[in-house]
């Protein structure tokens, strides 16, 4: 049974990337993406706005990365998050705070590297390039012009 036999394969395709991410780049599984959360030094996982997987409409929108619908403390967690992974090069993947990546076709995409990258000599090589892309500290990992626009979530 298919719950909706009307859309159109760029409709479903687009829906279904918003709970993975798209078929074509399958991040997790190639090792190339990891999805995490800070806790303290005890355990106890930290504030970020929403739990690790929630989806839109749950946390109204709370799960995209620059959400302007999470609290202070959250958003500073974020930010320490998104900081000391950008710091290593890697990439947030915008549609949940969560995810992030390096090394796979979204990360390519993020960081306008010309090549995607599974050795290591070349990662290492790439590492400079991403990190001259990065978006200023002000804009956060992912400004609006450097997000693809149907990854980006607009109020």
């Amino acid at each position: 049974m298919v719950a909706n036999p009307d859309w159109p394969p760029t409709r479903v395709h687009e829906a279904a990337s918003r709970y993975l991410s798209p078929p074509e780049i399958a991040p997790h599984s190639a090792g190339a993406a990891i999805d995490l959360t800070l806790v303290t030094a005890d355990g106890r996982e930290l504030d970020m706005g929403t739990r690790v997987n929630a989806n839109p409409e749950e946390s109204d929108g709370a799960c995209y990365t620059d959400a302007d619908n999470v609290d202070s403390e959250a958003r500073a967690n974020r930010r320490m998050l998104s900081d000391a992974l950008t710091a290593g090069s890697l990439v947030n993947y915008p549609t949940e705070w969560w995810h992030w990546s390096f090394d796979d076709r979204y990360w390519a995409l993020a960081t306008e590297a010309t090549t995607r990258c599974t050795g290591h000599a070349n990662s290492v090589e790439l590492r400079g390039a991403a990190r001259h892309a990065a978006a200023p500290a002000h804009a956060g990992p992912h400004s609006p012009g450097s997000v693809p626009r149907r990854f980006r979530h607009e109020s």
